[in-house]
């Protein structure tokens, strides 16, 4: 399997998650974004809630000597263990492909290099007072140093894992379908 460095361009938008909320306002399997009003500044006389955009950036990265693929486990609101693409929110001044190799630094201990859009998930939710419109951008990453570990406080469990076993093991539709374009292109450069 070849991982070369790609074209990094516009994503694609690939659908909407199922919106869970929780007391702690995160819903999405990543656990921070960063926050823009987009309307309004909180309840007013209408009862109207505040809406917030928030963008994050993530991916899936492979480890192409061995055809696995770094994943991140949290424990959603009733304690299952839930298997996701390490992402996380977009810092100020950062692009979203530098948001991506941090947090799945952050996320997995693996140093990675962008090869390709992957696309990005669109979807709301209801967390506290207001709605937020969460905008996702993923990535096709390529190992290149580091060690597997799940240090980070907001994962609960990392794991290298078969390409081929991804779409078994991931919780989220529209992170199963990323996977698939993923397959694809790594398919088309070998």
């Amino acid at each position: 399997m070849t991982l070369t460095q790609g074209q990094v361009g516009d994503a694609d938008t690939i659908g909407a998650m199922p919106a869970r909320s929780s007391k702690s306002g995160r819903s999405s399997p990543d656990s921070d974004a960063r926050k823009a009003p987009v309307q309004g500044s909180g309840k007013g006389r209408s009862g109207r809630m505040r809406t917030v955009a928030e963008t994050s950036a993530g991916g899936l990265v492979v480890d192409t000597d061995t055809g696995r693929a770094a994943v991140i486990g949290r424990l959603d609101r009733r304690g299952r263990l839930l298997w996701s693409l390490p992402k996380g929110h977009v810092e100020d001044g950062e692009t979203v492909e530098q948001a991506a190799v941090r947090e799945v630094a952050e996320e997995t201990g693996i140093d990675s290099a962008v090869v390709a859009v992957l696309g990005s998930i669109d979807y709301w939710f209801v967390a506290e007072d207001r709605r937020v419109h969460k905008t996702v951008h993923h990535f096709l990453l390529r190992a290149v140093g580091g060690e597997l570990s799940d240090a980070d406080v907001e994962v609960t469990e990392v794991a290298w894992v078969p390409l081929e076993d991804l779409p078994a093991r991931l919780a989220y539709a529209d992170e199963r379908r990323l996977v698939q374009r993923a397959t694809t292109m790594l398919a088309d450069s070998a």
